[in-house]
């Protein structure tokens, strides 16, 4: 099945729509091809053309466009009143090959669209969802033909994002699954393959990168500000908290409980309380100007570390290796996370000398924490650690490069539990043939910009470590959120 000869129909023409139709008309190189745009709303088809117009324009004045490009591609895209038009439109051209809905996220919307569309055209035209979290197996219900109902997930903005996810509901024909995998390559895209299950792939790995934040900030083991400094010290763009004031908390919050409902209530997923409160509040992030953070302000800056001359000096001396991988500095270890507690090693140490920093090495190319600051580091201390001690481990640790910040005694500090969880739901989500692991790191890292694929950093650490430190939090936290998939497990040596 080829689609690459077939005319479009986008039906709705709003942000996503606008942009895919974009991205058709930009990619359709041959006479006659067209983009037929469509929205319930009279006259937003043409006012989304008007809109591309300035925005291809613009192109063209940065010199990243041509002019005739744009002239092609505007000429290709073809504002209709009515989804009959197209029907009568098609035949002077290049007959319809595919319809890709970007309606409102609403079940009986959709379903009420598809059985429209499925009256209209032909027996071989694809049909093509771009829901992010709707069952393609339930829009397709009550089709005469299902099989030729497939998901394209684009992500916004159309035009610049890579990733299309393309889903497979129960009962998708291989062979239009397929088709639109590589109609997606033409059009300049990365697709993936995937199943319908709640999230599909992207939302659904995503989850613990905000999960593990609020998990953290309702035990109070450090402030906003300080977690998402650790988590973009490892290369994410954006820290957890300042990406949910981003998101909108209503909708990020709205997608959890999609998500949790959708999976039966597994506590893998549960919402947060603490995210339930600032909804309650109104306090939504950029939108609302407050969240975890005021705005236009936005983040604050970290205070700077202080640490005694002398504490400098002790620590500047030779340092000897430590059993557990760290090391040991004037009698205080410092020691990468492995899942336990400082408290945790400084019993098994037989010491109260006991520094536990996050893991970070092999976990994504480190970036600095701010404008001439250095990678930021999280670290936690054993009771009954001196202060002197404590300033000698911190000397140590700025001796090395990085900016130790102080947070509370909790298993897997900040980076290497975050990590861990991204990498067992992505474990899962391959053991359950939601995707291949390939796919699930070509998704992470075009979908939402992360800096490596969870597979890759489970090449990285290690099936060995990865487990460990989940088995600890599991026995820590004593319930169903840390249990390690079955495919997880099974690679360890």
């Amino acid at each position: 099945m080829d689609l690459s000869s077939k005319s479009v129909l986008v039906v709705g023409a709003g942000i996503m729509g606008a942009g895919i139709a974009q991205v058709a008309a930009q990619s359709m190189q041959v006479s006659g091809q067209r983009v037929f745009l469509h929205d319930a709303r009279e006259g937003a088809a043409a006012e989304a053309k008007a809109q591309l117009t300035t925005i291809l324009q613009g192109l063209v004045a940065k010199g990243k466009l041509t002019t005739q490009a744009c002239e092609g591609a505007l000429a290709r895209i073809v504002p209709i009143s009515s989804l009959a038009g197209v029907v009568d439109a098609g035949g002077e051209g290049p007959s319809l090959g595919l319809v890709v809905e970007a309606i409102v996220e609403k079940l009986d919307v959709k379903r009420s669209l598809f059985r429209e569309l499925e009256g209209l055209v032909t027996e071989d035209c694809v049909l093509a969802t771009n829901t992010s979290s709707i069952s393609v197996t339930a829009i397709a219900n009550g089709l005469k033909r299902p099989e030729r109902l497939v998901g394209m997930h684009f992500f916004n903005p159309v035009p610049l994002m890579k990733l299309v996810e393309v889903v497979s509901g129960l009962r998708t024909d291989v062979a239009v699954a397929d088709a639109i995998f590589e109609l997606s390559k033409r059009w300049g895209k990365v697709p993936v393959h995937a199943k319908s299950t709640p999230g599909f792939i992207v939302n659904r790995i995503a989850r613990p990168y905000y999960a593990e934040m609020l998990a953290l900030l309702q035990e109070q083991a450090a402030v906003p500000e300080v977690l998402d400094a650790c988590l973009k010290t490892v290369g994410f763009r954006m820290g957890p908290c300042e990406l949910m004031d981003l998101i909108g908390h209503d909708t990020n919050f709205a997608v959890t409980n999609s998500v949790y409902e959708a999976n039966f209530y597994d506590k893998r997923y549960v919402p947060s309380l603490v995210q339930r409160e600032l909804v309650d509040g109104g306090l939504l992030g950029r939108k609302s100007g407050r969240g975890f953070y005021r705005y236009p302000e936005g983040v604050p800056a970290l205070p700077a570390v202080v640490v005694e001359p002398l504490a400098t000096s002790a620590a500047a001396r030779a340092a000897s290796d430590d059993r557990h991988g760290g090391v040991v500095v004037q009698g205080v270890h410092i020691v990468p996370t492995d899942g336990r507690t400082a408290r945790e090693l400084a019993r098994d140490l037989g010491t109260s000398a006991v520094v536990v920093q996050d893991r970070v090495v092999g976990l994504g190319a480190a970036s600095a924490g701010g404008a001439g600051r250095a990678p930021v580091l999280a670290f936690a201390t054993a009771p009954g650690l001196s202060g002197e001690q404590r300033a000698v481990a911190v000397a140590h640790l700025l001796s090395r490069g990085v900016e130790p910040h102080e947070v509370a005694d909790t298993p897997g500090l900040v980076v290497a539990r975050t990590v861990a969880m991204l990498i067992n739901e992505a474990a899962d989500a391959v053991h359950q043939g939601v995707c291949t692991p390939e796919g699930a790191d070509a998704a992470m890292k075009l979908g939402v910009n992360y800096p490596a694929g969870p597979f890759e950093w489970l090449k990285a650490w290690g099936a060995n470590g990865v487990v460990a430190l989940l088995d600890r939090l599991d026995a820590h936290y004593r319930g169903e959120r840390y249990r390690v998939s079955p495919w997880l497990r099974a690679r360890v040596g």
